[in-house]
């Protein structure tokens, strides 16, 4: 069970997030900061409920903190023109 992986873009397991817990004694908000737990390409978008439900249960805080980890899109929305250069050339 603790070779299950939690974040799959960061391939954070079970273990490793129970492993941080135990040995620096820290918040949930910690954890996610050491493990990166969350933190990948998807931003969290995948892994996010997991990973807050896994710290619930070993850290014993709910999910909510002072400074959130948020989830965010790993992109931003861009126009063709800027893909395309639209430069003139005249």
């Amino acid at each position: 069970m603790e070779k299950t992986i939690i974040c799959r873009c960061e391939d954070v397991s079970l273990e490793d997030i129970e492993t941080t817990a135990n040995t620096y004694n820290c918040s949930a908000r910690e954890v996610k900061l050491r493990t990166r737990a969350g933190m990948g390409y998807c931003g969290g978008r995948t892994c996010r409920p997991a990973v807050d439900a896994v710290l619930e249960h070993v850290t014993g805080e709910k999910a909510g903190h002072t400074i959130p980890l948020k989830v965010q899109p790993p992109v931003r929305p861009v126009t063709l023109s800027v893909l395309g250069g639209n430069r003139n050339d005249d």
